[in-house]
């Protein structure tokens, strides 16, 4: 039996990208990327763990935010290069923004305009100097 994480298609830096979904209304919360020990760990510990590619580590969501995304189910796509994480997002909030998904904004006209509020400070959140989970 081949090994599962033999089957994706990984980039030329051993990356996949990971889009998380949530479970119940199908709304894209994120993107982010993921090595093979990311992808192996999400399926073992079932919640949602990327690869930092800015922090060149492995990136528990949640960890320092406390929203966690509680995997409910792995997909992969057709040409074995893109997995889609259907998730339960715990505390409602995906981005490191404050809001619930990371596409906030819609273009319209021309520009790009923010539709979604901030639903809790990003200073409340992380409690630190601000930056992204």
């Amino acid at each position: 039996m081949t090994d599962w994480l033999d089957e994706i298609t990984w980039n030329e830096d051993g990356l996949v990208p990971a889009i998380a979904q949530d479970h119940k209304t199908g709304r894209v919360l994120m993107m982010a990327w993921m090595n093979r020990e990311a992808l192996a760990l999400t399926a073992a510990e079932q919640r949602a763990i990327y690869w930092s590619r800015s922090r060149g580590k492995l990136w528990r969501k949640g960890e320092e935010s406390g929203h966690v995304q509680k995997l409910h189910e792995l997909r992969l796509d057709c040409d074995a290069d893109v997995i889609i994480l259907m998730v339960e997002q715990l505390g409602g909030i995906a981005c490191h923004t404050g809001r619930e998904s990371c596409f906030y904004r819609v273009w319209q006209e021309g520009a790009w305009h923010t539709v979604d509020p901030v639903l809790k400070d990003p200073h409340a959140i992380y409690h630190t100097e601000h930056k992204h989970e």
